[in-house]
């Protein structure tokens, strides 16, 4: 009875590894007249955007990237190059690169900063700048129908995800609807609905604006770096505008949407 030998494949012969995966998709076609580096820079773009690379991981050494899918590392290097001008990659000196957090913000739901973190899969928090009860300034008693001499609770804290600044806020709310300004916690829109006060409808203007010296170190970035300032009235169910917000967003971490339907 002659003997006979069976090749068996490997676990990882059958199923590829997701490291693997993560690859192969990434490989540029050489056939294409595109350029490789390009065809990789957009491949990669395409999966950031389809969530394979998760938001805040490392990526790879221009080296190891290079190996694993057959490029020079100078291809390596001008794709990540281009999607760190396009703000998909960041570089942090020492530490190598990593998938920038995006926000992508549908204009037409009101949601509040950490749910909608929560909701993407990010880890929201805040670091408080300013807790405190003042007199209105001018723009607050006109925003929110405030009689003079009245008070504000103030607001002003760094607004992080996965502990990268997203953005620096600063609101304002009648002090009859935040007494407390302690006793808010990561949520100031769970507060609010918690005391029977949640903001239902808001109004949103957006306008370009340069980085001061004092805001571009809060974020992180050049001072006069080109940010975007959304300033929110909010109102309750009674429609009472109760919150005055300026938040400003870096460019680079937010995307705002919009669906236009004729």
């Amino acid at each position: 009875m002659g003997s006979h030998f069976v090749a068996r494949a490997l676990p990882s012969e059958i199923f590829p590894s997701p490291m693997e995966t993560r690859w192969s998709a990434l490989m540029p076609d050489a056939r294409n007249v595109t350029p490789l580096y390009l065809q990789l820079a957009r491949n990669l773009a395409t999966a950031i955007h389809c969530g394979v690379w998760s938001a805040g991981e490392a990526l790879p050494s221009e080296r190891t990237l290079s190996d694993a899918i057959g490029v020079s590392r100078i291809t390596a290097r001008k794709a990540i190059e281009l999607l760190v001008e396009q703000g998909l990659i960041r570089r942090a000196r020492g530490a190598g690169s990593f998938i920038t957090p995006r926000v992508e913000d549908p204009l037409s739901r009101l949601t509040g900063f950490t749910k909608k973190m929560q909701q993407r899969g990010f880890r929201p928090d805040s670091v408080w700048l300013e807790r405190g009860i003042r007199p209105a300034n001018r723009d607050e008693l006109v925003h929110l129908g405030l009689s003079p001499g009245a008070a504000v609770t103030s607001l002003r804290r760094l607004r992080r995800a996965d502990g990268i600044v997203m953005a620096v806020e600063h609101s304002a709310l009648p002090a009859a609807v935040v007494p407390d300004p302690q006793a808010i916690g990561v949520s100031l829109y769970s507060y609010l609905e918690q005391r029977g006060k949640a903001v239902v409808r808001a109004l949103q203007h957006f306008r370009a604006v340069n980085a001061t010296s004092e805001i571009a170190a809060l974020m992180d970035v050049e001072a006069g770096s080109a940010l975007l300032v959304i300033t929110r009235i909010g109102y309750s169910a009674d429609q009472r505008a109760i919150e005055l917000t300026d938040t400003y967003c870096r460019d680079d971490y937010y995307d705002f949407v919009a669906e236009l339907r004729q």
